[in-house]
């Protein structure tokens, strides 16, 4: 995969994108990641990128000149399936959206500042905005992060253990379920004794009934049938029985 990252504030991607999951992904080859500074695409000599509103109002606007220019010149070069705006009022970012765009080969993911982009941007440039969330950033550049990383550690061998991806929280519209580690008691408080029985056929219908309860208690929309979750799941294969009630 290839992942080009348009931003006027390059410095701010460095330190993310050069450490744990995502910089092992880059040194496995497993995706290459390119951030293009915005500036080297005006034709100002102060190498300009924003300008007031038109109509009148608080806050700059990046402008299409060097955003188009950018986008022109990587789409001479490579084929991508998507052109990315990280927009606050764009499409909910979710596990089902991170697991279709890492499938994908090449993306362009655009980062607004200040007040955003000149509308034609978005209306004639970009094919798909995608959010974290309703609140405003000061960029889009720490958003864009986000995504990469929710992207990347889905591509095959990025992750040691091929399965962790696949039990993550929203992954078949499930939370993941309660996890412990060593020591198996502390002060008092004790790891439930199923996961330390080696029973796997009972860890692994314990997992998912705790999973659909935590899923119909945290995020009841994610429900999909009358128990509160989905009946089966690959990730939790096997018979499932006893489906608890939401915790009050």
């Amino acid at each position: 995969m290839r992942v080009d990252i348009i931003t006027c504030l390059p410095r701010l991607l460095e330190s993310p994108l050069a450490h744990s999951i995502v910089k092992r992904a880059v040194d496995q080859a497993k995706v290459a990641i390119h951030v293009h500074d915005l500036r080297d695409y005006s034709t100002n000599k102060h190498r300009q990128v924003d300008d007031y509103v038109y109509g009148g109002g608080a806050g700059m606007l990046l402008m299409i000149e060097p955003i188009a220019r950018c986008i022109d010149t990587l789409k001479s070069k490579v084929n991508y399936q998507e052109v990315i705006y990280m927009a606050p009022d764009g499409e909910r970012l979710t596990q089902r959206v991170a697991n279709t765009l890492s499938l994908k080969d090449n993306l362009i993911v655009l980062c607004g500042h200040y007040k955003g982009v000149d509308e034609r941007v978005r209306e004639h440039l970009i094919t798909r905005e995608i959010s974290i969330g309703d609140y405003v950033l000061s960029g889009g550049e720490l958003a864009a992060v986000v995504l990469v990383d929710a992207i990347v550690r889905l591509l095959p061998g990025v992750l040691s253990d091929a399965t962790s991806a696949l039990t993550d929280s929203f992954q078949e519209d499930l939370v993941a379920p309660p996890a412990y580690t060593r020591p198996a008691r502390f002060q008092g408080m004790e790891v439930p004794a199923v996961l330390l029985s080696g029973n796997a056929q009972a860890i692994q219908q314990w997992r998912y009934d705790q999973a659909v309860a935590r899923t119909r208690k945290r995020r009841p929309t994610l429900c999909q049938s009358e128990y509160g979750a989905p009946a089966t799941s690959p990730f939790f294969p096997g018979p499932i029985h006893n489906i608890p009630q939401t915790p009050e």
